[in-house]
């Protein structure tokens, strides 16, 4: 499964067969300038968005058809297996900033996990469900989301082989929220990827979990 990091929290995977999913693009230039990525133009066959907002949501410039998923549930489209679990956008189960889902994705013998915008720590329910992970995108830079420290605890207790960080604030993003560096402090096994774009096999999962930081590609 090849991974590429667009910015933000937005992501491509491609499986081994070629089935292109796309999770939360967001819209250039959203919240009056505040994120600045590049548009999201690639075509995809699944599109997956954890919540309505428009750094999450817009799908309008993806070209193709594509499947659509932004409910709870359990899916299977060309051959990939998706849960969306439902959680909350904040730490009062939604009163603040509404909901949110959790993607499970299954292909290639490969379980990855999109947290989109989770607003807290998660219980042993939410844990139990989401399972065993090869790979999980996290947000990490607070404020909206979840900070370092409570990152820190989904981290530890989904143990998936490699994290990916996402949702914090770059030079393209000037959200009010951290950079990736508080969720690292202290970490160990951290690549620093000089591109926007990694791979994991089940072949080839770390023995020791892992980080891995990608550099936007827009």
């Amino acid at each position: 499964m090849e991974i590429q990091f667009y910015g933000h929290a937005a992501f491509k995977l491609t499986t081994d067969k070629g089935v292109r999913i796309i999770i939360d693009p967001y819209e250039s230039g959203a919240f009056g300038g505040a994120l600045t990525y590049g548009t999201i133009t690639d075509p995809a066959d699944i599109v997956l968005t954890s919540h309505d907002h428009a750094d999450h949501n817009h799908t309008a410039d993806i070209k193709g058809t594509f499947t659509l998923i932004n409910k709870k549930g359990d899916f299977e489209v060309e051959g990939v297996k998706i849960r969306a679990i439902p959680t909350f956008h904040d730490p009062s189960k939604g009163k603040e900033r509404g909901n949110n889902l959790i993607f499970v994705i299954e292909a290639d013998g490969i379980r990855a996990a999109h947290a989109g915008d989770l607003g807290h720590g998660l219980d042993k329910k939410t844990s139990e469900e989401i399972g065993r992970l090869d790979l999980l995108m996290l947000p990490v830079g607070g404020y909206y989301t979840i900070d370092a420290q409570v990152a820190t605890g989904v981290f530890e207790g989904l143990r998936p082989a490699v994290t990916i960080p996402m949702h914090f604030k770059t030079g393209k993003c000037d959200f009010p929220i951290s950079t990736v560096e508080d969720f690292l402090k202290g970490k160990k096994n951290i690549k620093r990827v000089k591109g926007s774009e990694t791979r994991i096999s089940k072949e080839d999962l770390p023995a020791e979990p892992e980080i891995r930081v990608l550099q936007p590609a827009l």
